[in-house]
C-alpha cells in the first residue's frame, strides 16, 4: 500500500512521503495562483478551481483566500458557496452537498494525530478522517470542523462552533463542542414580502 492510499484508507501513514509533499506543494501552488488572480476576474478563478477540485456542481464560488492540503479530495455539490478565508485540510475526503453555504473563517480539518505522544514524535505520523456535510447547509462564521464528522441535511452550525462530533439533519446546532440546539421549524420562516422564491 503506498502512503497515497493508506492516507485514504484512514490508517496511520507518512506524511513526509515524496508524492505526498510534492502534492501538497502542487495545491499551495494552485491555491496561491487562485488566491492571486484579480478580484473581478471570477470566471477564470472557477474554471481554476473546478480543474482542481476533485469534483463540483456547475456553480459554485469561493473567495478568495482559499487554502487546502491536495484539492483533489474535496468535492462540493451544486450552488456551493464559500466566503474569505476557508482552509480544508483534506487528506481524507471532504464531501459537501448541494446548496451549501460557509461564512468567514471556516476550518474543516480531516488531518488528525496520535494522541500519545512517543507516537506523535514519529515525524510525518499521522491519520485522517472523512467530513461529510450534507445538502442545505449553513456553516456559520468561524466554525471549526473536526476529523470524520458528518453534518445532516438543512442543518445550521452556529458561529464559532467547534464541531467534534455528528450533528442531525433538521437541525441548529452550536456550541463548543458544538450541540444540536433545536430543530428547525415552520417557525422559522421569515416573511419574504414580494420577493418569489
Amino acid at each position: 500500500m503506498t502512503e497515497k492510499e493508506k492516507m485514504l484508507a484512514g490508517v496511520p501513514y507518512d506524511s513526509n512521503d515524496p508524492e505526498l509533499k510534492q502534492a501538497r506543494l502542487n495545491a499551495r501552488i494552485t491555491c496561491q495562483k487562485f488566491n492571486t488572480m484579480p478580484t473581478e476576474n471570477e470566471e477564470d478563478q472557477t474554471k481554476l478551481l473546478k480543474s482542481f477540485l476533485g469534483k463540483t456542481g456547475e456553480h459554485i464560488r469561493v473567495e478568495q483566500p482559499f487554502i487546502c492540503d491536495y484539492g483533489y479530495n474535496i468535492e462540493v455539490g451544486e450552488n456551493f458557496y464559500a466566503n474569505y478565508n476557508l482552509v480544508v485540510l483534506d487528506c481524507a475526503k471532504v464531501i459537501i452537498g448541494d446548496n451549501v453555504f460557509i461564512a468567514p473563517n471556516v476550518g474543516i480539518y480531516t488531518a488528525t494525530h496520535p494522541i500519545l505522544p512517543e507516537q506523535r514524535r514519529l515525524p510525518g505520523l499521522e491519520y485522517a478522517e472523512q467530513i461529510t456535510i450534507g445538502n442545505n447547509v449553513w456553516i456559520c462564521g468561524g466554525v471549526q470542523i473536526c476529523p470524520g464528522v458528518t453534518i445532516g441535511d438543512n442543518t445550521v452550525i452556529g458561529a464559532g462552533s467547534v464541531v467534534t462530533k455528528d450533528i442531525p439533519a433538521n437541525v441548529v446546532a452550536a456550541g463548543n463542542p458544538c450541540k444540536k440546539i433545536r430543530e428547525i421549524t415552520a417557525d422559522d420562516y421569515i416573511p419574504m414580502g414580494e420577493v418569489d422564491l
